[in-house]
Formats: structure tokens, sequence, C-alpha cells
């Protein structure tokens, strides 16, 4: 169909106005919300932003206590988090499940490898959200730590541990961390072990609190329907029953393996699990966004990733096969992982190693990268859609002490990144000569056996 030149000029504008009016509201729906920080008089950190669309606050309490504190008590961390809320002050773990309930508020608490949390759901209602505030005070400052609610936890964390003992997904998780890290804090699960379960004490626990969840050593993240003299009152209301303390003492640097390490563990199944991978990045690593972009495209990105097509779609191999960095207070691992059947195991193996090794040596595609940063951007908004969402990175921020503007300028960072850039951090950050491979499944039929 022939189109006169005025017709032309005209499609010309409207698309060029179309174009103008989608970068603008991409860049109104890429803003993030506007944080706030402080601290409150006995020296905790405070992330918030104002969410007035709904009468509800979300509150998170970080602390630098999870079980790279345990030192030689595996599992110390997750069971002081856990028995938190078993009791604390004058209520028993009823009455508190009790009062948080009357007023529809939740609770929860939890540990990982680098920190201890609780956390907080309220209506902004005032008797509510007094009683959410006051029950949270006395949960993180006055635990009970009963003898009692000590053995029940205690116990069902040892059941836990033997369930976990026949989950292959389980054994692979924890092999591969005891290896990577061997050595280091990160290396031991947070669930801890037997021995070391069985011979803890209350005083343990009592120790670990009094040391590590003191208020210089906590980040509060705030998120919810108030202003900031509001939050303020409440930040400093939560922590009130915290001593003031230290911040806990720097974790020891991770140490790269000198060579690579494979071995098969024996377990009872048709699948093999496979994890491979080495120390990565720590957050805040000047290379995190690359890395982040150029790993969406290598395994992030589930089906349509590299790993995924040679692995799953040419080769049937494996339903699912990823690769992720997981940055830490110090290095994290780079995991890339698959389930396949045992007689396939030293093949899928052999495909994802050349997959990597392929991908450092050439980098990404124009179209890959292009792809990829449409996906991380595109779907970025939807990461900080809630208040939950928010809560959680505004806890991330200010325990890893990351720059405020960190939400504002994701998406700018991401569009920046060239393929140049990728090729050349993955070849100075990962070295598959020195990767830990931890294969578990049928000794008869797995690789190298």
């Amino acid at each position: 169909m022939l189109i006169n030149k005025r017709g032309v000029t005209v499609r010309f504008w409207i698309q060029s106005v179309f174009c103008m009016v989608v970068l603008l509201c991409s860049s109104i729906l890429f803003a993030g919300p506007k944080i706030q920080s402080w601290e409150t008089p006995n020296g905790a950190k405070v992330l918030f932003v104002s969410a007035p669309e709904l009468p509800m606050m979300d509150i998170r309490v970080v602390f630098d206590a999870g079980s790279a504190r345990d030192e030689d008590k595996p599992g110390l961390a997750q069971l002081t988090a856990s028995l938190l809320s078993q009791g604390a002050g004058e209520w028993s773990a009823d009455q508190l499940a009790e009062r948080m309930e009357g007023v529809g508020a939740s609770f929860g608490t939890g540990a990982a490898q680098d920190m201890a949390w609780a956390t907080v759901r309220s209506l902004t209602e005032p008797k509510a959200l007094n009683i959410a505030l006051a029950t949270l005070s006395t949960v993180i400052a006055k635990p009970r730590f009963e003898a009692a609610d000590f053995n029940r936890t205690r116990e069902a964390m040892q059941v836990g541990l033997r369930q976990s003992e026949q989950n292959p997904a389980s054994v692979v998780s924890k092999a591969f961390f005891s290896k990577v890290f061997a050595g280091h804090p990160y290396a031991s699960h947070p669930s801890g072990t037997q021995e070391s379960l069985a011979a803890m004490v209350r005083d343990d626990l009592v120790q670990l609190h009094k040391t590590y969840y003191v208020a210089r050593n906590a980040v509060v993240a705030i998120v919810g329907a108030i202003d900031r003299q509001q939050a303020e009152k409440i930040a400093a209301q939560v922590t009130a029953g915290l001593a003031k303390g230290q911040h806990a003492p720097a974790l020891p640097e991770v140490v790269m393996a000198t060579k690579g390490v494979t071995e098969n563990i024996a377990f009872p199944s048709s699948q093999s699990h496979i994890r491979l991978g080495q120390p990565g990045i720590r957050r805040g690593d000047p290379d995190y966004f690359v890395l982040y972009v150029g790993n969406h495209i290598l395994g992030g990105s589930g089906l349509v990733s590299l790993l995924s097509d040679e692995v799953r779609e040419k080769r049937g191999l494996s339903y699912s096969v990823y690769s992720y960095f997981n940055p830490m207070r110090k290095a994290g691992p780079f995991i890339m992982g698959a389930q396949t059947k045992n007689v396939q195991a030293q093949e899928a193996l052999t495909v994802m190693r050349k997959t990597l090794q392929d991908f450092i040596d050439k980098g990404p595609t124009q179209e890959q990268l292009s792809a990829s940063k449409q996906n991380i951007t595109g779907g970025f908004p939807l990461r900080i859609a809630s208040n939950k969402d928010i809560v959680g990175y505004l806890a991330m921020l200010g325990f890893y002490e990351l720059p405020l503007d960190y939400l504002d300028t994701f998406v700018g960072k991401i569009e920046t990144i060239t393929a140049e850039q990728i090729q050349d951090a993955f070849q100075r950050r990962l070295h598959p000569d020195k990767f830990v491979t931890i294969v578990v499944g049928n000794p008869e039929v797995a690789p190298g056996s």
C-alpha cells in the first residue's frame, strides 16, 4: 500500500510521541520509593518508606546474628531465632500468639547465614498497632528461653535434620557449602547437626542473644501508612529494650580453592542431584550488576537460558537446570545445578561445563543481552509492588550498607551494561578448573564411579 509523504510524516510523528510517552511512563514506573534513614537513640539503623495507600504497616528488624555467628555450635542462631516467639516478657508462646491474632497482626522470626530477623505486619489502627509493636519489642529484647520450649524446639530441629537426610536436594546443598566454604563460618548449614544441637544448653542461647541482639547490631525497616514522625517513634519503641552493644565483628574473607574437587555421594534414587560452583561475590560488589545480567542469560532466566537450551531443550537431560550468584556479607556462592537420571549425570555435567566455558570465552550476543535487559527491567516493578517486598529490600539495603538510591538506579544500571563487560567479568570472576562439584545419586551409575 502506498502512503504519501504527509502520511509518512504524520505516522512518524505519532510513533515518536508514543515512544516519548512510553519512556516517560517507564521512568515514572521505575522510580523507586522514597527512602528515609536515621538512627534510633540507642544506635539502631532505620530505613523507612511511607506508603499511605493501605492502612497497614510492615516492620522487619534484622540482626547480624545469622549462622555465621554460630562458631563451634552449628544451629545456634536458628534455634535462638526460633525461640524468640516461644515466650517473652510476661507472655507464653500461646499468649503471644493470642495477642497478635486478637488484633489481626502477623509475626515471624528466622535466621540464615548472615542474619536473623523478626517481622510484624499490622493494621495502623492505634490499638492493633500498639499491641503489635509492644509484642515485637518484648520478643526481640526479652525472650524467655524456657527449658521446656528449648527442648521442644531443639527436638523439632533434630527431627527436621533427620528428614533432610532423606532429601537428596538437601544433601547436595549441605555438601556443596561445606566444600566451597571449608574453614569459613559459611560452611555449616543454619540448621546445625545432630551432634551440635544435642550439645547445646540454654546458656548458649542467652549468650548469643546478649551479644548480637543489640541496637548497634540491628537494622529496622518500616513500610506503611505512617509519616516520618510516627516512624521515628515506632523505631525507638521497638528497639527501646535493646542494649546499645556493639556491631558484630567482621567475618573472615572467603578463600578460593586452589584446585577443583569432585565428590560423588551415594543415595538410593533414580535421579542424581548435581551442584557445582565456587565462591562468587559479596553484596555491594562492583561487578554485581554485570554478573547479574550475564547470569540471567546463562542460567537465571528459566526455560529461555543458555543452560536450559543446551541441557533441557536440545538433549532432554534435565527438566530443571539453573545457575545463580548468591551474594552475602562476604563472597557468597556461584552455583550451577540440575537434576537428572543417574545414567545421564556425566553427560549433563559435561554439557553444563561446556556451556559455561563457551559463555566465559565468547560472552553473550547482542540479541541475548537485549532480551535479558528487557526481561529484567520489565519485571522489576513487580519486585517492589507490595509493602512486603519493599520492607525486604529496605532490610537488605540497611544490613549490607547499600546506597539508598539502589532501587532508583537499578534499571539504569542494568540498561548500561555491555556484552564486553559481561565477558570480562565472567573471565575474571569464574574459574571452572577450581569448581567444587557434588553429585548425589546412585553410585553404580554416578559419574566417575
